[in-house]
């Protein structure tokens, strides 16, 4: 008696399993996978979103230090000329 009230105690946990599984489950296999690949495309284009930026940036720092550079080549110059011309001989 005892097993069969086991045997009885398990399927009856198993059917109620299944029935709430069914009931409560997420949403079907093509939608979830439509969600996924959206998630997926807006993941892209954040990522390429913050790519652009991080390379615009490097682009600004590296036009800054070029036009930082060819001031101080142009000061170097004058500062040369000057020194060159008033020195005496």
């Amino acid at each position: 008696m005892k097993t069969g009230k086991a045997v009885l105690g398990v399927m009856v946990g198993l059917v109620s399993g299944v029935l709430f599984g069914i009931l409560f489950a997420p949403e079907k296999g093509p939608t979830k996978r439509k969600q996924t690949i959206d998630k997926d495309d807006d993941f892209e284009d954040e990522l390429k979103s913050i790519s652009n930026k991080f390379i615009d940036t490097v682009k600004d720092k590296i036009e800054t230090a070029k036009n930082e550079a060819e001031d101080l080549v142009s000061k170097g110059k004058e500062k040369y000329d000057d020194i060159k011309y008033t020195a005496p001989i």
